[in-house]
């Protein structure tokens, strides 16, 4: 299976990416890892992409794409992978076909803004353990004190209100419509996030159940 995960930040993609890769044995891959270890490696475009980030610029679309590219070619991702994070936009998505990439799925996990908002702007983490923490989901036993270290919580800035709020923006004018271009292609599978972690993977996997052997 060679899916495309989406929705906004907060919805819980890396969450669920972690619980399809661990079911169906294939690789959730992120633009970020797949820049680092091209870097790394010192392929031509991870050469490309390192000149770049050292100048602090941003790494341009046809470089990301074919670090992109090299990676899903490789052994790792024989049984499939998981694009969690990529494509951001219609171009990246187009580039993508362009270059013969083949996609069986866009699944897109739907959560409402305002429950976005209180998703991570309640969120707490431990600034001694680095535990995590949230005023409503899982609240410490003593308010903004680590239950394992006893350190102080603290609210990071890009779960703060008003940055969670400019990410969603920045997410329906650049990122949301790829669900259209994705329907337009018989690929787009939706699902509602739910409440508990748990009843949003038994949905995921329950609209991913055609991919079954």
């Amino acid at each position: 299976m060679n899916l495309i995960l989406m929705g906004a930040p907060g919805a819980g993609k890396g969450t669920q990416s972690a619980k399809i890769s661990e079911k169906w044995n294939i690789p959730a891959v992120s633009t970020g890892d797949m820049l680092r270890a091209a870097v790394k490696e010192g392929t031509p475009l991870g050469l490309a992409a390192k000149s770049c980030m050292d100048e602090g610029k941003l790494v341009p679309d046809e470089v990301v794409i074919g670090i992109i590219k090299d990676y899903l070619s490789s052994d790792k991702c024989n049984n499939g992978f998981i694009l969690d994070g990529f494509p951001r936009s219609i171009p990246q998505a187009e580039a993508l076909d362009a270059m013969g990439v083949k996609i069986d799925a866009a699944l897109s996990i739907e959560v409402a803004d305002e429950k976005i908002v209180e998703r991570m702007s309640g969120r707490r983490i431990c600034s001694g353990c680095g535990a995590s923490y949230h005023v409503k989901y899982n609240p410490p036993k003593t308010e903004n004190v680590c239950d394992s270290c006893s350190a102080s919580l603290y609210t990071r800035d890009d779960d703060a209100a008003e940055t969670v709020l400019n990410r969603l923006t920045t997410f329906h004018k650049i990122t949301e419509p790829l669900k259209d271009y994705y329907a337009a292609k018989n690929l787009l599978i939706c699902v509602e996030g739910q409440e508990k972690v748990e009843d949003t993977t038994a949905a995921v996997m329950a609209a991913l159940a055609k991919f079954e052997a």
